[in-house]
């Protein structure tokens, strides 16, 4: 017996000012005013997908003590853009990226469970940690958290969160609307905490919310961060693009799951996946070679590379050839807030290979960054980015993807006008939305019914 067609998960980032979008080109809207994230949600509902995701911008960039071109506008509040987009959606879910190293639990928890009723249910927060110290800067803290007390505090802030949501028990609480009273001896919302990080106790004053709790996700790589999510979140963010990778990254997370009591589709894989459509295969690679080169200006490039070499190069052509000095391997870095913790682990050897590239091919600092930078990983027809996707999820690569459009607010419209039609031709995806909240659409249980099964096992 042949195995049946997943069903792919489809959701949209609106990105901010960054080395995704091309902010620059004439078709780019604005990335602060309302109209371009009402615009974004409803193609996204239009084409039935999942969610929205926004991502959380607490400070703008900064190299060498300068803002620079990749930031150059911030991002509005999260909880203030997807209150406002439930009003203008149905049923889109709204999914958010909030810190749990610089935000409260109790704070938190009364904002999405405010949401989750603003919108009937179709609330998601993306929990994520932070290490670095020129943002934490804003909250004064004046420093970062180790990696791993960043994920035990993490941890701590997310099953606190969970306490609040779960005080308010469905129907225990009855007012007396003619006397002003609670009919109940019920305590609503009452909640005492004590643990490493947090000590509180008081009572929550948002009911229990449409969904119980927000859905959660996920956005950690390492060890610590696959654990989390393989313990408590509902999908979890993948940074792989290829077809091998990806199922390394699907099995290796999935395989975690167990230990915790949960099964295999209790947590979805969603990579984020930039896209180039074109008449045709041909027309859509070179598109992508364009695009390319407008996400990555010189002055891009020659930042970049100081990140990882740790050095002034604005002196340095981006057109010309990479540096012949060394990486300044340092204790301070030239970016704040990030002395620490290195993207790039080894900047000797980063440079040693790139310089090797770079020679092999005959490629600028610029065709450097270009090509070892941020790829689309879809490049193709309608149908050719169609089947890729299908075939992505069917060999368990991934749950679905979160599309990144390089142009916003219009860049998801040819995605939903003309691949949307053939993945819901085959079948694997949706035609219309299966019930009205956003654990309806991710085909996950709500959190009372995951309780009582586990109870009954």
């Amino acid at each position: 017996m042949s195995k049946p067609l997943k069903q792919i998960h489809l959701a949209a980032h609106f990105p901010g000012v960054n080395n995704t979008t091309v902010w620059s080109d004439p078709a780019a809207g604005s990335h602060i005013e309302f109209s371009s994230f009402a615009k974004f949600a409803r193609t996204a509902e239009r084409a039935k997908f999942d969610f929205l995701f926004l991502a959380e911008g607490l400070r703008l960039r900064e190299q060498g003590g300068k803002i620079y071109d990749l930031d150059v506008v911030g991002r509005p509040d999260t909880f203030t853009i997807l209150a406002a987009l439930a009003a203008v959606t149905e049923h889109l879910g709204l999914t958010g990226t909030i810190n749990s190293t610089f935000n409260e639990p109790y704070e938190v928890a009364r904002q999405f469970a405010s949401l989750d009723h603003l919108s009937d249910g179709r609330a998601a927060w993306n929990v994520v940690t932070s290490w670095d110290a020129f943002t934490g800067e804003n909250f004064r803290r004046g420093g970062f958290l180790p990696q791993d007390e960043r994920y035990s505090r993490a941890k701590e802030f997310l099953a606190t969160t969970q306490e609040l949501f779960d005080s308010w028990h469905g129907d225990e609480v009855v007012a007396d609307r003619a006397s002003g009273t609670f009919l109940s001896d019920a305590k609503a919302g009452a909640f005492v905490h004590q643990g490493q990080h947090f000590d509180i106790q008081g009572q929550f004053n948002v009911p229990r919310s449409p969904q119980g709790r927000p859905v959660i996700f996920q956005a950690g790589d390492s060890d610590e961060g696959r654990e989390f999510a393989a313990s408590s979140a509902d999908a979890i963010f993948s940074r792989y693009s290829t077809l091998g990778e990806g199922q390394a990254f699907y099995t290796d997370v999935k395989s975690r799951l167990a230990k915790y009591g949960r099964r295999s589709d209790q947590l979805l894989i969603l990579p984020a996946a930039t896209f180039v459509l074109g008449d045709t295969d041909a027309e859509a690679e070179d598109l992508a070679k364009e695009v390319r080169r407008q996400q990555v200006s010189g002055a891009t490039a020659i930042k970049h590379l100081e990140f990882v070499w740790n050095r002034d190069l604005s002196s340095y052509d981006p057109d010309g050839p990479l540096p012949d000095v060394d990486p300044d391997v340092g204790e301070n870095h030239i970016s704040k807030g990030r002395a620490q913790v290195r993207m790039y682990r080894d900047p000797l050897a980063t440079a040693r290979e790139w310089r090797e590239r770079a020679e092999a091919n005959g490629w600028s600092i610029r065709d450097l960054v270009i090509e070892t930078g941020n790829r689309q990983a879809f490049i193709g027809s309608p149908s050719t980015v169609a089947k890729t996707i299908n075939d992505f999820v069917q060999a368990d690569a991934s749950d679905g993807f979160i599309l990144v459009p390089h142009i916003t607010p219009t860049g998801l419209d040819p995605f939903a006008d003309k691949v949307v039609p053939l993945l819901q031709e085959q079948g694997v995806f949706r035609t219309e939305y299966e019930g009205p909240t956003l654990r309806d659409h991710l085909g996950l249980a709500h959190p009372d019914d995951v309780r009582e099964e586990r109870a009954a096992s």
